[in-house]
């Protein structure tokens, strides 16, 4: 495992970071990718300053080129992947469909969708060339259970939900494993994203219970990962014990 590679998107903060510090401490050299440089250069320095080897490159997944010409530099640093962790995602805005604001959606879908798409793209064919690699999708409980107002949030992630089977069934035979996460509550930067900074409103989000941490997620995908090349976890649905659903949460307030 100490020459294994894992590259992850959106590692600045919450699960993607969560992810970046727990497989360090299993001795991968990381990739990380992000497009926020400075909260990106703050953890590439602390994990390196515990001897992990790190490759922190500023992307944005939305620009396709800038996908392929961040992977196109990655042979300096490593010649092959052997995880892709596909974390960068977002929410915005509760509105109802009649009342979407199109840049919200436009940027969900550029991000969640075409995003994860070229990285994809980009990615697996080393991967199917090398005869093995892991494939992990950050999706979402939203995939597949609809809450008031996260129309087009839900719809994204069920589109990852299906990408992660449709890779399922083209990379059979390559050697390449594909595992699709998907999270319930989770206590990150999501809901303040989602409401543009709103600190206080996200906050509300998070309160009466105990919900799961990025590292919670990180450790599935951990697990997903390290099984031996013979066993492939298709599916992971984790929450905290208060979510029941997308909309029962025991909040005691």
């Amino acid at each position: 495992m100490q020459q294994s590679v894992v590259l992850i998107t959106g590692a600045s903060s919450g699960i993607g970071r969560a992810c970046a510090q727990l497989f360090a401490e299993h001795g991968y050299r990381l990739i990380l990718w992000s497009r926020r440089t400075e909260k990106l250069e703050e953890l590439r320095s602390e994990l390196m300053q515990s001897g992990t080897d790190v490759f922190a490159q500023t992307v944005d997944i939305r620009d396709r080129e800038a996908v392929n010409a961040a992977v196109t530099s990655l042979k300096s640093f490593s010649d092959t992947i052997d995880v892709l962790i596909n974390n960068a995602g977002l929410s915005r805005g509760l509105e109802p469909v009649h009342e979407g604001v199109y840049e919200n959606w436009e940027e969900m879908i550029d991000t969640n969708v075409k995003g994860l798409l070229y990285v994809t793209r980009a990615i697996t064919p080393a991967m199917v060339k090398q005869g093995s690699g892991i494939v992990i999708n950050i999706a979402s409980i939203a995939g597949f259970q609809v809450y008031r107002g996260g129309n087009v949030y839900s719809a994204t992630k069920a589109a990852v939900k299906m990408l992660s089977q449709s890779m399922q069934v083209d990379l059979n035979g390559t050697g390449v494993r594909t595992c699709n996460i998907d999270p319930g509550l989770v206590e990150t930067e999501f809901s303040e994203v989602r409401f543009r900074g709103d600190v206080e409103r996200a906050s509300t989000v998070y309160k009466g219970y105990t919900p799961l941490s990025g590292r919670d997620v990180a450790e599935a995908a951990l697990f997903a990962a390290t099984r031996p090349q013979h066993v492939s976890v298709q599916d992971i649905l984790i929450t905290p014990t208060d979510q029941a659903s997308a909309t029962v949460v025991n909040k005691q307030l």
